[in-house]
């Protein structure tokens, strides 16, 4: 399992009624940054398999997920587990960083 598109219609549905963890990454496609993890988290999204999911929302094509949010800048990546954030982060990072905010926030 890769990555899950997520839309504005479905974020309820594949984020906060999630049996598992959920990494969301709100993204662009002109966002540097953004393409910069995009790999790391398909990679995450393979080794943590059936443990989390890792959802990404495009700003540009579901505004009201990232406004709900109060995503402010791009890359921003929030942690759900059970419907409630319990970790967020924005910027670019290293893969090697990213599992370990992964980890310690599941």
């Amino acid at each position: 399992m890769s990555t899950v598109a997520v839309t504005d219609a479905t974020f309820d549905a594949e984020v906060k009624n999630s049996d598992i963890p959920v990494v969301v990454d709100f993204w662009a496609e002109w966002c540097g940054p953004c393409k910069q993890i995009g790999p790391a988290l398909e990679e995450l999204a393979k080794e943590y398999e059936g443990k989390i999911k890792v959802a990404k929302v495009d700003v540009d094509s579901n505004p009201n997920s990232a406004a709900t949010m109060g995503v402010r800048s791009i890359p921003a990546l929030f942690i759900f587990k059970d419907g409630q954030v319990v970790s967020n982060r924005a910027g670019a990072a290293p893969k090697a960083a990213l599992q370990n905010w992964i980890d310690s926030s599941i």
